[in-house]
């Protein structure tokens, strides 16, 4: 976390703004009125402790993100005036100089004489004793449930911030965060997807950040819970998996957000076995749970390409080995020939450069700007996915939606599909550009979908000769 300036735009119309502050204030104050004969108790307390908590709390918790952000340091610029101000009114919690450094549960190196080990150690015992206290001490007859949301990733030699979120198997918040929670007896029963973050906020503008939190929903592991094998959970996983990411896929959730939020569904079944055995006995660990989970959500995206014409797949299948780099004329026969197309094929339908014993893939820039679907015989799905990002980018929703009217409703949805598995691609390969293209076409798809809506609605009917 950097400081920067204060993102409000007081003569704007969203987030905060004068108008957004007025009815803010408006709202707080009529929920007050409106509920005035209750009232709430908040305790700064350690969840990690023996706190006087009674049997029978309900617990939602949005717990800390790993090594993302470190309060406790944030603290300290608000801290040193509200202690000067205040201190005399709140002694108890403003004894010390500066904010506490060392209770807070944080895995933050520095604090641990820079063994990034010892931090993810403190962390995660951190966590396993804090949901063993609540797992003894919630309602049985609700679930706890764990608000998370994070997009740091390290690769096995612990360098921070080095693989893409479609990565999600080597996930160090995550990893540790789960682990706790099945450490200490509970199931993932569900998962919610919870758009949260606004996407005019200055961390997401021009980046690949995350939209949205996932909500686990834990329940204690009952004590008949089986045993499983590394081949029934992988079983389990290819039965069940591809119906939540469908689920998703259809709930419109943002391609930044897919491979965080497969990791639920996931865990779900991972977390419903006492154990799952690896072949030589081992209990499986958390990571390569998730490892597993990332193949399977591989698999699910390559598997799409499947029901999408030659002239698509072949093209996605460059992409996702070459980009929109050229190479030789022989690699794009030999890769051609085995999707069941011809390079000559794709150079007259507008997608691909071959001259010179050379081959690329044509950027949106380079495209026919004046494409028509309707005229088009062919209108392969990597075509219309490319006109509607162009569209999108340059023109805006509005023309973007005339020219998903035209596609039609079922290519439509093939491209949005298409979009997913080509901001995998990129995000994996580093292409920030592509991936943001394709991520904001899928964010961008409900407004799309309700313009093509109106556009269907307002066209008149013309009936043919003999229809």
């Amino acid at each position: 976390m950097v400081w920067d300036f204060v993102e409000g735009n007081v003569l704007g119309k969203k987030a905060i703004c004068w108008s957004n502050s007025i009815k803010i204030t408006c709202n707080a104050i009529e929920t007050v009125i409106v509920k005035k004969n209750s009232s709430g108790t908040v305790l700064q307390l350690d969840v990690a402790s023996d706190a006087p908590y009674s049997k029978g709390i309900v617990v939602s918790t949005d717990p800390p993100y790993y090594d993302n952000i470190g309060y406790a340091d944030l603290s300290d610029f608000f801290y040193v005036w509200l202690r000067h101000s205040i201190g005399s009114i709140f002694p108890d919690i403003c004894s010390t100089l500066l904010a506490p450094k060392i209770p807070e549960l944080v895995a933050a190196p520095e604090r641990f004489d820079n063994d990034k080990e010892a931090a993810k150690r403190h962390f995660l015992a951190g966590f396993c004793k804090a949901f063993k206290l609540l797992k003894d001490k919630i309602n049985p007859n609700f679930p706890l449930t764990v608000y998370y949301a994070f997009k740091q990733s390290d690769d096995e030699n612990d360098k921070f911030e080095t693989e893409s979120v479609s990565k999600i198997t080597l996930t160090t918040g995550w990893e540790t965060m789960l682990e706790a929670l099945i450490t200490s007896g509970f199931q993932i029963t569900g998962t919610w997807p919870v758009s949260a973050s606004s996407a005019w906020r200055l961390r997401s503008r021009d980046s690949n950040a995350l939209a949205s939190y996932i909500v686990l929903v834990c329940r204690p592991l009952p004590e008949s819970s089986k045993l499983a094998t590394r081949r029934e959970f992988t079983a389990a996983l290819r039965r069940e998996l591809p119906i939540a990411l469908r689920a998703l896929q259809h709930g419109n959730i943002a391609p930044v957000d897919f491979a965080q939020a497969a990791i639920g569904p996931g865990m779900s079944i991972y977390s419903r076995y006492s154990k799952v055995l690896e072949a030589d006995g081992r209990p499986m660990s958390v990571r390569t749970a998730l490892q597993t989970i990332n193949q399977e959500l591989d698999a699910y995206l390559t598997a799409q390409e499947g029901y999408m014409d030659t002239e698509t797949r072949f093209c996605a299948a460059w992409f996702e080995q070459f980009g929109l780099e050229g190479q030789t004329f022989g690699e794009a026969d030999v890769l051609a020939r085995a999707k069941n197309t011809a390079v000559s094929r794709l150079v007259e339908e507008g997608v691909l450069y071959a001259a010179k014993g050379k081959v690329r893939l044509l950027s949106r820039e380079e495209l026919n700007q004046t494409w028509n679907p309707e005229t088009d015989r062919r209108r392969s799905i990597w075509m219309c996915t490319q006109q509607l990002v162009r569209a999108l980018n340059s023109e805006g929703e509005k023309e973007c939606a005339k020219l998903a009217y035209k596609i039609g409703n079922q290519l439509s949805e093939s491209t949005k599909s298409l979009a997913y598995r080509l901001y995998s691609i990129s995000e994996r390969k580093g292409w920030t550009d592509e991936a943001l293209a394709y991520n904001s076409l899928v964010i961008s798809w409900p407004s799309i979908q309700e313009k093509v809506a109106e556009i269907a609605s307002s066209t008149p009917i013309q009936l043919k000769l003999f229809e």
